[in-house]
């Protein structure tokens, strides 16, 4: 009808896809350069076109792929790269337990598919649930996964056109991308000395030469915002 808004309009599975798509694509066009930069390490590390692009269609991790190929580069042991990878991705376990009640009711391929899909940026437009939950999950970590692989596999073709692309700083979207993802989260003083404990630490810790800088600040962080929010509860 005629004046009737688009919140008006019923929603179908096709919308909640759809709208899952918009909601991700401005962190699809951040990670372009972190995707470049991706795609070109790997053909620096040794890899060839075909296996370049499928480690970013079957890893689908940009900080683990990043730091893999960073390792593989120095020669790091197998075992060493293994946990390093481990560590890196635990907080997708995190991720993983809060959207547990919402998944574990579908079935087992969508259960396995979104579990495939499940990044930072898909948790990061997950908070707002609404109805077809599920398809608008789908449609958010179809649409980044697609635009991963992508951007991944220009920059392997543009590794050749374009030497020495890894220092033309392109791994300042990972953080760019990490603050766009965080500061929507920061809505009270508990969440913000969190992530100001992380910050500074992460920087102190990567001073110091820590392989697990970023883990152990994030776990330090979220501790002084838990022994905080507790305090101000029993003072208040």
């Amino acid at each position: 009808m005629l004046g009737e808004s688009i919140d008006d309009i019923p929603m179908t599975e096709s919308r909640a896809f759809l709208n899952g798509v918009i909601k991700i694509l401005p962190l699809c066009f951040a990670v372009l350069p972190w995707g470049l930069l991706a795609g070109s390490m790997a053909i620096q590390a040794g890899l060839t076109t075909l296996q370049a692009i499928g480690m970013s269609a079957l890893v689908f991790a940009g900080a683990a792929q990043l730091m893999t190929l960073g390792l593989v580069m120095a020669g790091t042991p197998a075992i060493t790269i293994i946990i390093s990878v481990f560590l890196i991705t635990t907080q997708h376990y995190l991720y993983a337990l809060y959207l547990r009640e919402d998944i574990s009711k579908q079935p087992l391929k969508d259960r396995l598919i979104l579990g495939f899909l499940l990044t930072d940026e898909l948790f990061a437009v997950s908070i707002k649930k609404q109805q077809h939950y599920i398809h608008y999950l789908l449609g958010a970590g179809l649409c980044f996964y697609i635009c991963w692989v992508l951007f991944s596999a220009c920059g392997v073709f543009l590794a050749a056109a374009v030497p020495n692309l890894d220092q033309y700083h392109l791994d300042f979207s990972i953080v760019a991308t990490f603050i766009a993802i965080v500061v929507p989260f920061i809505k009270n003083l508990n969440t913000l000395v969190g992530v100001l404990v992380s910050v500074i630490l992460t920087v102190v810790f990567l001073s110091l030469g820590l392989k697990s800088a970023a883990i152990m600040a994030g776990v330090i962080g979220m501790f002084a915002a838990t022994c905080l929010q507790n305090f101000r509860e029993r003072t208040a």
